[in-house]
């Protein structure tokens, strides 16, 4: 027999098992097959594992089968799961059906994205499908087209050498989808900004000697030159809640990082919700920035020297001019009818500020705008992270966002749709759910849109920070993973 290679597994060694899609019979990432002793194995993003056990080899081994948002049949005494012959070169395919609305593509950051894929000589699309730039773990993604590119950051960032990585934003290039880029369904190649010894550097250290550098809001405009900037707002933590300051950062082409523009005053931080996807709205002779938590909260006109001037920001709000205070301030016509607006140097009204409204019944819930309801239970659900953008194929704004204080640990996503990006938002569906497992900071990826705004892809970040697993997924906690939905599903008529 031949000798292998360096570097190149003996695939011939290991039992593959591809898990797919029973609908799609496309592979599944993220399930996770266990022995009844408990040796746990995750399936690589086309669902693939590679089992190779020494004392398990061709021998009949049970396996468990679960995954979030997916179901295996239960035998007669109701385990999920089923027996297989453990032979070497063998392969076996098992299906699942999918009870999420959306659908699990591929795991977008970290290691080993393909691992299984490798060991078992199967096709993997990424140049780098065991990970790129020494990455193994990125949280809180932002993305948008820049000079005919995709730009993509993100927060903390880990490594495989230490415990801590960096905490100063990465970055990374792709190729748009089409010529000379992948087809959104299949992954992303990603061009990491890297430091000498090859692993992702920070781009956003805008000075700072100590704490943590968080961006958001990136969004691109001409400045007063003309040229095409990139543009992002950050602030600077000293921890996970204690923040020392915020400002406005443009990025540099030449060096590949942000420099700062302006600090920014504490009294201007209503203007830059945490963790914002800008969207542009308006005619075309008046188009504005809108810029939320979630929903819409703030907005500036898409002009270079607005953008940098807080106070040409306005608020979204039902409030008078004045303190914040009792519901006596709310604004209301003479027949009592709620007035929202946008108005300079207004309180803003969330989803946070609208819950307490409604509890003390000061507003009715016809009234509020950022308060839908679960179609399925008519159970009010309050949002908390995620994007809105306009969808041509459903000829609405459409919002897709986790729930604060949801059942699954900010696990659950939502998806709901209105006639304008401020509402009023009436009715949400969920359409993934990850059990006892955090899926935080969504966001849709309007511009990997397919067929006219008919499937839709958004990832989010996997991890089990604030959900009480004790029990990190391999490879995938703390990382980025991809979804797809098809918005001509019969079960999302009903959010109409």
């Amino acid at each position: 027999m031949a000798a292998i290679p360096a570097g190149r597994p003996d695939t011939n060694a290991f039992f593959g098992i591809q898990i797919v899609d029973d609908a799609t019979g496309r592979g599944v990432p993220l399930v996770e097959l266990e022995t009844v002793h408990h040796l746990r194995f995750v399936s690589d993003s086309a669902g693939w594992v590679a089992f190779n056990e020494p004392g398990l080899m061709g021998q009949e081994v049970f396996f468990f089968v679960r995954s979030h948002g997916y179901e295996f049949p239960k035998d007669g005494f109701g385990y999920a799961g089923t027996r297989l012959l453990a032979r070497p070169g063998l392969r076996t395919q098992l299906r699942l059906q999918r009870v999420n609305l959306a659908e699990r593509l591929y795991r977008v950051t970290g290691e080993g994205i393909y691992r299984d894929s490798v060991l078992l000589g199967e096709p993997a699309p990424l140049r780098a499908p065991l990970g790129a730039a020494k990455v193994v773990g990125q949280d809180s993604v932002s993305a948008l087209p820049y000079a005919g590119r995709l730009f993509w950051f993100w927060g903390d960032t880990s490594r495989a050498s230490y415990p801590l990585g960096h905490f100063w934003m990465a970055g990374a290039e792709s190729a748009l989808p089409g010529p000379g880029g992948l087809d959104p369904s299949g992954g992303v190649d990603l061009d990491y900004f890297v430091d000498d010894e090859g692993f992702s550097r920070p781009v956003a250290r805008l000075g700072v000697e100590r704490g943590l550098i968080w961006a958001d809001a990136f969004l691109t405009l001409p400045d007063a030159t003309g040229r095409e900037r990139l543009v992002c707002h950050y602030a600077h933590m000293a921890s996970l809640g204690r923040e020392l300051g915020h400002g406005l950062a443009v990025f540099n082409e030449e060096t590949r990082e942000f420099e700062l523009v302006q600090r920014l005053t504490p009294e201007t931080r209503w203007c830059f919700p945490g963790q914002a996807h800008p969207f542009r709205s308006g005619s075309d002779d008046g188009r504005f920035f809108l810029l939320g938590e979630v929903f819409p909260t703030a907005r500036v006109r898409a002009r270079w020297e607005e953008v940098l001037a807080p106070a040409r920001y306005e608020a979204w709000t039902c409030f008078r001019e004045g303190p914040e205070g009792a519901a006596s301030e709310l604004d209301r016509d003479a027949s009592g009818r709620l007035r929202f607006g946008w108005r300079s140097g207004g309180r803003p009204v969330d989803a946070g500020v609208e819950a307490d409204l409604l509890a003390r019944g000061a507003i009715r819930p016809d009234e509020a705008h950022y308060s839908p309801t679960d179609v399925d239970t008519g159970k009010r659900v309050r949002l908390h992270r995620g994007s809105v953008h306009w969808n041509p194929h459903r000829q609405r704004w459409v919002v897709i966002a986790v729930e604060k204080g949801g059942t699954s640990s900010l696990g659950e996503v939502w998806y709901g749709e209105a006639l304008e990006p401020t509402g009023p938002w009436r009715k949400v569906k969920k359409i993934v759910t990850h059990e006892r497992y955090s899926f935080y900071n969504p966001v849709h990826h309007a511009f990997l849109d397919e067929d006219g705004g008919r499937r839709i892809y958004f990832e989010g970040t996997y991890a089990n920070t604030f959900s009480g697993n004790e029990f990190p997924t391999p490879r995938y906690d703390y990382n980025q993973i991809m979804y797809r939905l098809d918005l001509d599903d019969p079960r999302l008529a009903t959010v109409r």
